[in-house]
């Protein structure tokens, strides 16, 4: 369909011909495309526009607008933008209701950073996209053209969660590299929201969602009004608020994840050396003796798994794996006609999210020096030393769980705000566009319970209060209430201002059309604030900033950027655009893009395209302070447990099988990430109301700013001998370096495949059928700078996986007041973790993961829509996985969903 609609607000855009992927009218959504394409591709051939055109009647006049993907405003049939368009009534007829499970039809969006990725992390960051698997951080978010703040806690990627999509006209997303056009992070592609023009009139929204297993029932309430006509009153304003809650579904209520960390199903038996009836080991015994007093009978007590002389706590079982949200978000508009050619407009957004996330109890773990300032111990005096079966009389060095306070429970608190004022229209035939935005993102989180003063625990060991080896006594109990820790322990701030403008023009008749310019320019400071609150974190090392020290950072950049469209000769068109940045902190850099659009027939379309990019890091990756966590999973001590068995001299209890401290955060010396994209597709009408296309692209990514996932530096011991700290008298391991460092390059390249049909008008009603599919065909990434390539695809490995096939299939009708959308998104499998397990299970591989919705919508009623469906239609569970890089176990929660068949209703009523 062509896009007639003028777009005021769309900052930088990517021009035509430039996009990875060629989405024409193929779709991962087409809903209802009886009215509408849910998705839609400005480059389609022309007989496929001028058969849109004559099926949807009500279509305005042609006219120049500014579409995204190019800052040069024109007739959007003349464009070459294959750009997704997912309509906001479409979604909502398929039972979407966020912007999180829009982007989760997108074939290109390898992982999904949903709210659930979190549990277990002390910086809850929302969710985010992840277009072409190169990480959130470089996919460029935007509303209505222009950036939102980032995330204040891991602040790389903007939380798409605080985008109330009911205040949404639709979603755009381009699949290809932008950096000529907007900058920084535009790698993977550019996902842009944007909003209604204008709206008047009231309307409400609930929607009910209850799951067929217990726990995760969700609720839904919006509520939109607006005032006045923009042409006959000369201004609008309107205002949507939106309301989600979602409660918590624990381990236990699944059966995928109430193995826990031990799962015969997947040869997973990661269970924690921290147990609630304590292990324990000799600080003074040459032969490092060891035992826990329950082992005799079996490790007899609840989650218990018995190792030896040792019993192991099956913490994965007891966590919540989805937490509970309660999201509120707020975005409105005020626009002022000025005059025929000029439009005032006034922009705010608000958002807050609190998000409970729960936990194994807290973790304590002695050092086996036998000091009461530093080791947590029992001496022969307390009347608890009988208990735990060691006849030697000397202190017991301790790792215990302190299931006795409860599990640990935290809460974190997200604020985005943007405000924008901005100036569009037409000024001596040039069509610009200006505006001053602020925004901000701030995130504080908070211990809401089972978090203990570790040094009145310690003590409480010491002096006899406190029983590690079973249940406590009223002054025990006391000293745990005493000793329970609640309130802010961090907080973050990152802030954007922001100035830019842009004018473009025809300025010039060339015999094949008219020669295009625009040219623009940015300010931008970009601030960052990370607190600690010491006098709360330091009492607790879980908390993760115990030892950590506020950081802060800022910088400024500016930029100038140029775009040319030249009509070469009939139907050849050229698109040139270029921009140079200039950051206070990383320097400058050049990016240009060339593209080419060729169509030598009404049904046939060619194009391809070629960019530089850049990303410069993040102010988070520069300066999160660094602190020391526990790892994720449990691992030997390469030197000191090799293979599991402890070398003479060495304490099992110790360097076999525990979870210990990595140091976490910000590297300021860390360099910016550059990029080339290459595009190559073609779009096709082979027979009339079927579009096809194909497009191929190719990404390098040099220098990426990562982490080296700890179950990697575990298993290459000798590679990363230097990221290893050692005590240098006893030679144990005290911590390993996991910050961010630059690790070399990634190459990616793929297909990616659209499909769309729809149907005549029949007596049986309307039908359409869609497939937006992407096929990566390798994914390599390094280490280190030239350092061996590593195969991604289609195997677990750096933390993540890329699949090498996904695709969202959808299928529609309607027919008078009725219409029905059922969906099928579909990802093949691939080679597990595979680290840490049983054997058997070395070579464990994940099966493929298909879902099916269907959803149906009734509008006979005057004012009211009702629509009613089922999500996850034939209740598929996720496929079992070991993967232990999340503290979900038995799946991977960012590739699927424990959510299981679900049930929704939403009435939505306008009343004027």
């Amino acid at each position: 369909m062509i896009v007639e609609r003028k777009l005021s607000m769309l900052l930088r855009q990517l021009f035509s011909g430039g996009v990875v992927v060629g989405l024409s009218l193929m779709t991962h959504s087409v809903m209802a495309q009886e009215v509408t394409q849910s998705t839609t591709d400005t480059s389609a051939p022309a007989q496929v526009q001028k058969n849109k055109v004559a099926e949807t009647k009500a279509e305005p006049a042609m006219q120049r607008v500014e579409i995204t993907g190019s800052s040069i405003k024109r007739v959007a049939a003349q464009g070459a933008l294959p750009v997704t368009v997912m309509k906001t009534e479409d979604l909502a007829k398929a039972g979407v209701t966020t912007a999180q499970e829009a982007l989760q039809t997108i074939s290109s969006n390898q992982s999904s950073y949903t709210t659930s990725s979190n549990v277990g992390s002390s910086k809850s960051v929302g969710s985010a996209a992840d277009l072409r698997g190169l990480g959130a951080s470089h996919t460029l978010v935007l509303l209505n053209g222009r950036r939102l703040a980032n995330a204040a806690f891991d602040g790389t990627a903007v939380d798409l969660n605080i985008i109330p999509i009911a205040a949404l006209d639709r979603v755009e997303i381009l699949r290809d590299g932008a950096s000529a056009i907007y900058g920084t992070d535009a790698i993977g592609g550019v996902i842009n929201f944007i909003t209604k023009r204008s709206y008047s009139g009231l309307n409400l929204s609930a929607e009910g969602f209850e799951p067929q297993q217990s726990g995760g029932a969700q609720q839904r309430v919006n509520i939109s009004g607006g005032y006045g006509d923009l042409d006959a009153d000369g201004y609008n304003v309107w205002g949507t608020f939106d309301y989600h809650k979602q409660n918590q579904v624990m381990a236990s209520q699944r059966a995928i994840s109430s193995y826990g960390g031990v799962n015969p199903n997947t040869g997973t038996h990661q269970a924690s050396s921290f147990a609630p009836i304590a292990n324990w080991f000799d600080v003074v015994s040459p032969e490092g003796l060891s035992g826990n007093p329950s082992a005799a009978n079996g490790c007899n007590f609840a989650n218990s798994v018995r190792a030896g002389d040792l019993c192991r706590y099956n913490t994965q079982a007891v966590i919540g794996i989805v937490p509970k949200t309660v999201e509120m978000a707020f975005l409105g508009q005020a626009t002022f006609k000025l005059n025929e050619d000029n439009n005032l407009k006034f922009e705010y957004l608000h958002s807050e999210s609190k998000v409970t996330t729960t936990i194994a109890a807290d973790p304590m773990v002695g050092d086996g020096s036998g000091d009461p300032a530093t080791d947590y111990a029992i001496n022969s005096s307390s009347p608890f030393y009988a208990a735990s079966g060691s006849t030697t009389g000397n202190p017991l060095s301790l790792t215990w769980r302190g299931n006795s306070a409860g599990p640990r429970v935290n809460e974190s608190q997200n604020a985005s705000d943007r405000f924008l004022v901005a100036l569009d229209g037409t000024v001596a035939g040039w069509d610009y566009k200006t505006g001053a935005a602020y925004a901000q993102s701030t995130a504080k989180d908070s211990l809401n319970g089972g978090y203990l003063n570790n040094s009145m625990i310690r003590e409480g060991f010491w002096n006899g209060t406190l029983n590690p080896f079973g249940p406590q006594t009223a002054a025990g109990t006391a000293l745990l209430n005493q000793a329970g820790l609640s309130g802010v322990y961090e907080s973050a701030k990152t802030q954007t201002e922001t100035l830019d403008f842009t004018a473009s023009r025809s300025i010039a008749t060339l015999p094949a059309g008219d020669l295009g310019f625009a040219i623009g320019a940015e300010a931008r400071h970009e601030s960052a604030s990370y607190d600690v609150h010491q006098p709360l974190a330091s009492l607790d090392a879980s908390t993760g900033g115990a030892d950590a020290q506020n950081a802060a950072g800022s910088r400024n950049v500016g930029a100038v950027f140029t775009e040319l469209s030249v009509p070469i000769v009939k139907n050849l068109d050229m698109q040139l655009a270029a921009r140079y940045d200039h950051y206070s902190d990383a320097g400058g850099t050049f990016n240009p893009k060339i593209a080419l659009r060729f169509q030598p027939m009404e049904q046939l379309l060619f194009r391809t395209s070629y960019s530089t990019g850049f990303r410069a890091p993040s102010l988070y990756e520069l300066n999160d302070p660094q602190s020391k966590t526990f790892t994720q999973s449990s691992y030997n001590d390469p030197t000191l447990c090799p293979g599991g068995v402890a070398i003479p001299g060495a304490n099992a209890a110790q360097a076999c099988n525990q979870q210990f401290y990595k140091l976490q955060g910000g590297n300021p010396n860390l360099q910016p990430e550059k990029s080339t994209t290459f595009t190559l597709g073609t779009v096709f009408e082979p027979v009339k109301n079927v579009t096809m296309s194909i497009d191929y692209w190719n990404i390098q990514l040099k220098n990426q700013v990562s982490v080296i996932p700890e179950a990697d530096i575990f298993a290459n011991p000798i590679k990363y001998a230097n990221l290893y700290v050692r005590n240098p008298v006893t030679g144990a391991l005290e911590y390993v370096l996991d910050t961010n460092y630059n690790l070399g390059n990634t190459k990616t390249n793929g297909i990616d495949f659209g499909f769309a049909w729809r149907s005549a008008k029949t007596d049986w009603g309307n039908f359409g059928l869609a497939l937006d599919g992407t096929y990566v065909m390798k994914y390599d990434y390094q280490t280190e700078a030239g350092g061996q390539y590593i195969n991604n695809l289609a195997v677990y490995s750096n933390a993540s996986v890329i699949f090498r096939w996904k695709h969202t299939a959808t299928a529609t009708w309607s027919r008078g007041p009725w219409s029905a959308v059922v969906q099928q998104s579909f990802q093949t499998g691939y080679q597990d973790e595979n680290l840490n397990v049983t054997p058997g299970f070395a070579n464990h591989h994940v099966g493929s993961y298909t879902l099916y919705n269907a959803s149906g919508t009734y509008t006979g009623f005057r004012n009211l829509t009702l629509t009613a469906g089922i999500k996850n239609l034939f209740n598929t569970m996720p496929q079992p996985s070991n993967v232990t890089d999340n503290f979900q176990y038995g799946y991977d929660a960012r590739y699927s969903d424990p959510i299981g068949r679900a049930f929704f209703v939403r009435a939505n009523y306008k009343f004027f």
